[in-house]
């Protein structure tokens, strides 16, 4: 499947189980490991577990709910799935964003 369609749909179905602010981001030519980033935002500790298990089984899944980050590696898209307290922190969209 091409990189942004997944991208698209990872997004979708981070939504549809509630997260918030889901956003994608196209890093072509900006990273040199992936094509898209999806970052989401989690209510709580038992969401962000949730949220990862509406997306499909990922290459590699790193972080724990509690420390309030997990990425999810699919190879041409990451997924970034934060409590508001861990994406405030972190900041990491101004990486991707002018």
């Amino acid at each position: 499947m091409e990189a942004g369609k997944q991208a698209k749909e990872f997004a979708k179905a981070l939504e549809d189980a509630k997260a918030q602010d889901v956003k994608t981001y196209d890093v072509r030519g900006i990273s040199g490991f992936t094509d898209f980033f999806v970052v989401a935002t989690g209510a709580a500790a038992p969401h962000l577990k949730a949220l990862v298990r509406a997306l499909p089984k990922a290459y590699r899944v790193s972080g724990d709910p509690e420390s309030g980050w997990i990425v999810c590696d699919f190879v041409d898209v990451v997924v970034h799935i934060f409590s508001a307290e861990a994406r405030a922190y972190y900041q990491l969209e101004k990486l991707w964003t002018k």
